[in-house]
C-alpha cells in the first residue's frame, strides 16, 4: 500500500488534493447547510486547504520532477500554515480570553461600511473564534483541522523526501 502511494508521486498529489476539495466541501456543508458561521480563523484555515489543493493539483498535472518538488514545497508551506493557525485556535477555543474581538457579523459590516469596505470584510469571517459550535469524538472543528494539516504535511514530507532519494 504504502509502495502504491509513493511509488506514484503524481497519484499522491492527486490524492492530497482530493482530500484538501472534500476537506473543503465538508466545511462549505455545515457553512450552508448546518448553519455553523465561520470565524476568522476558520477563514485562514479555509485558505490554506485551498492553497494546499491548488499547489498539489497543479503539481500532479505536471511530469516534470522539478515543478512536483516545487508545487510540494508550496503545498507544504501552506499546510504548516495551516496547521499553525489551527493551533492557535485550538489554544483560544482552550483558553478563550475575557474580551472577544474576532469581528463584526455580515449585517452590521454592510450597514456600517461602503461596499468596498465591506466585501473584504465578508470573506474574514463573523464567528466567535472562541465558540465551541461542533464536536466529534470530543475534538472540535479547530482540533480536527490540525490533525488534518498535520497528516498533509508529514504526508508531503515524506513524499518529498521519497523523492529526494529516488534521485
Amino acid at each position: 500500500m504504502i509502495d502504491w502511494y509513493f511509488g506514484a508521486p503524481r497519484r499522491a498529489l492527486a490524492l492530497i488534493c482530493l482530500a484538501c476539495v472534500l476537506m473543503l466541501a465538508f466545511g462549505l456543508y455545515l457553512q450552508h447547510v448546518v448553519g455553523l458561521e465561520p470565524c476568522p480563523m476558520c477563514i485562514v484555515q479555509r485558505y490554506a486547504l485551498v492553497l494546499v489543493a491548488l499547489f498539489t493539483g497543479l503539481a500532479s498535472v505536471f511530469r516534470s520532477r522539478g515543478l512536483q518538488v516545487a508545487g510540494g514545497v508550496l503545498a507544504l508551506l501552506a499546510a504548516v500554515g495551516g496547521a499553525y493557525t489551527a493551533a492557535s485556535h485550538s489554544w483560544i477555543q482552550w483558553y478563550p480570553p475575557e474580551v472577544v474581538s474576532c469581528g463584526r457579523d455580515l449585517y452590521g459590516m454592510i450597514e456600517t461600511f461602503p461596499l468596498k469596505r465591506a466585501l473584504p470584510m465578508i470573506f474574514r469571517g463573523g464567528g466567535d473564534c472562541s465558540q465551541i459550535d461542533w464536536t466529534l469524538f470530543g475534538l472540535t472543528l479547530a482540533n480536527w483541522s490540525f490533525v488534518a494539516f498535520t497528516v498533509l504535511s508529514l504526508m508531503l514530507i515524506t513524499l518529498l523526501l521519497r523523492r529526494r532519494t529516488a534521485r
